[in-house]
Order: C-alpha cells, then structure tokens, then sequence
C-alpha cells in the first residue's frame, strides 16, 4: 500500500476516479505475492504492479468497467485457462486480483491508518450473502475502524481479520456462521514499514542509510558526535538523534518490525545500544567488526551480565559474507542480511 499511497492521493486530489488492484491469491510461478496492489486511472495513469508485468493489461482492461459499474470484479488468470498465453502465465501460476473504484472516503481512513503507523488489516468479502459480498472494512487490533460490520458474521469477520494482524500474514479466509452460510473473505494485513536504527553516523551508514530508503524502510541514524551525524551528512534520513544511545533509544520504539545496526567500533556507544536492542523484540541486531573485535566484545558484555543465549541473537561479523571491501558494498551485505532475517521470520 506505501508504494502507492503517493501517487493514488495526488490523483483523487485531482478529482480522478482510480481503480484499486489487489492480488488476493497466487500459486505456482506468480511473480508479486498476495496483498501486491497497483492502482490506475482512465487517463493512463499506473502505480504499482500486481505481477511481474503479465497480466497488468488485463487486469487494467476490465478494472476499467468498474469505473462505469460501479461493481467490483474478481479476475482469475490461470494455466488452465485459454487466456493464459495472453496475459502471459503459460509458464506455470495462478493469479486472483480483486479490483474495484477507490472510494476517496475509504481511502482517507486508510491513509490516516498509514500516516498513524498503526498495524490494520483491510477486509474484503469475496464471495458470500448478496448483502455483504464486495464490502470492505478496515480492522484494527482495537476493533472495526471503518465500515458497518454487523449480522451473524461480524464477530468472526473481527476475530479472523485481528488474527491475521497478530500473525502478520494476509489471508483467504472461509467462515460460516451458525445458520451454515459461508463468506469467502481476503484479508490484506498491513503493517507499519521496517524501522532501521543505526547507531553511529560512518560512511557505512550513509549508504545503508540510502538503500534502506529505496527498499521502503524507516531510517534512524543515532550517534552523539555531531561531526557524524550532522543533517548535511544523512539529507535523506527519516530522522537524526544526537544523543548517546541511552538517550536516544527511550525515543524510538524497538518493536518486532524494528533491526538496529551497531557501526562505530567504540564500545562506548555500541555496547549500551546493544544491551537496549536486545531487551527488545527487534528481528534483527547486528555489529560491525572482525571476528576478533567479536571476540572481544563477547568477553565485555558477558562480563557485564549478559547470557549467552542473548548474545547469540547478534549477527556479527555483520552482514553476509559477499567479499565487501568498500563502504558501499559494506552496505548491501548488512541491508541484504536484514531481509534474509526479515523474510524467514
């Protein structure tokens, strides 16, 4: 949703109706994963992709009716269908993409959800009672934020969307109620994006700093020397903290969709941020440093209190082995070691 927040909010701004895409299902060699919109308009206006290019075409074509409908469409390309060398899944795969016009006033409450950086689930009901087939509503952990969810289905329409939230994953779901009716419903868990910490303003993290930003993620960039962590230095950071990590770190929230990066080499300030991230349920905590320097801060800190079992949580030497020599390459294997972790979590 974040890569098309943008673009959508300028279009309704302009007063064009937009089309919403959204991948509900996939199987076999489908190239996005489920939840992967795209939205567009009748101008020719595109964001976002539902597949690797395939079936963008038609899924454009027919989400252009529902403009002129007012009915929401649920499209299914396949192997075993004749339109599979069209739209170019004759490889292996399926795709189901859910599209329909954006409402402006569901949108706004989905924006005020994103800008808030809370975690919400958007539920669409597939297939089901006439009355509520095609209806959406946005699901917090606290209850319904948007739509009148009522009837025999609301209690389990609740439980599965909140459900989905804790576990972090987007779903097809089927429920049936005590009467024996069924809905099929999709839920499109969205979360708030990655938070990246790093502790120490180095030429490394001027570059990690500026690919966690391409790949989505929030950027922080703590150190208290000035020198490093001046505005001019990280113009593109989400945020700079000049304080120790002492400090620093009561203003950040470490949740599980938080990794913190220690790169200074002074353990004046890596040792005390590293005892904070790992009191924390951050997925990722890594440390610049040869496997000597390792060593050594392994004896510190286990000196000082911490178990085994905690210091094993760090990756260190930090990032994947991939030959890097220069800062930058530095920064790709710390960045592509973050998401190895992220996406086997």
């Amino acid at each position: 949703m974040q890569d098309i927040l943008s673009d959508a909010t300028s279009w309704i701004n302009d007063g064009e109706p937009v089309v919403l895409a959204t991948v509900v299902h996939t199987w076999g060699s489908s190239p996005r994963e489920t939840g992967a919109q795209m939205v567009f308009t009748s101008s020719g206006k595109v964001a976002g992709s539902v597949s690797g290019g395939c079936v963008e075409g038609a899924v454009i074509q027919n989400g252009l009716q529902t403009l002129s409908t007012r009915q929401a469409q649920l499209l299914h390309f396949g192997v075993a269908d004749e339109t599979a060398f069209e739209v170019g899944l004759a490889c292996g795969g399926d795709i189901d993409v859910f599209v329909r016009p954006l409402d402006p006033v569901f949108f706004n409450k989905i924006k005020s959800e994103l800008n808030a950086q809370h975690p919400f689930a958007i539920v669409t009901i597939l297939q089901g009672p006439a009355m509520l087939t095609k209806r959406e509503y946005v699901i917090t952990e606290t209850g319904v934020a948007s739509g009148d969810l009522e009837g025999s289905f609301a209690q389990p329409v609740l439980e599965a969307g909140q459900q989905a939230l804790l576990e972090g994953q987007s779903r097809i779901a089927t429920l049936q109620d005590e009467a024996g009716e069924q809905v099929r419903l999709f839920i499109n868990t969205i979360l708030p994006p990655p938070t990246l910490v790093m502790v120490g303003g180095v030429h490394i993290a001027v570059s990690l700093a500026a690919i966690a930003k391409t790949l989505g993620f929030h950027t922080i960039v703590i150190d208290p020397r000035r020198t490093f962590s001046s505005q001019e230095r990280f113009p593109g950071v989400d945020r700079l903290i000049q304080s120790w990590p002492q400090e620093a770190f009561e203003e950040i929230p470490l949740t599980r969709s938080a990794c913190v990066t220690m790169l200074t080499h002074d353990p004046k300030i890596d040792d005390p941020a590293i005892k904070i991230a790992l009191d924390s349920p951050v997925f990722y905590i890594g440390a610049l440093g040869s496997r000597r320097t390792h060593q050594s801060r392994r004896e510190r800190l286990l000196a000082n209190g911490l178990t085994e079992a905690q210091f094993d949580r760090i990756h260190a030497p930090i990032g994947l082995d991939i030959g890097a020599k220069t800062p930058e390459e530095i920064a790709l294997s710390i960045m592509a070691e973050i998401i190895a972790t992220r996406r086997a979590v």
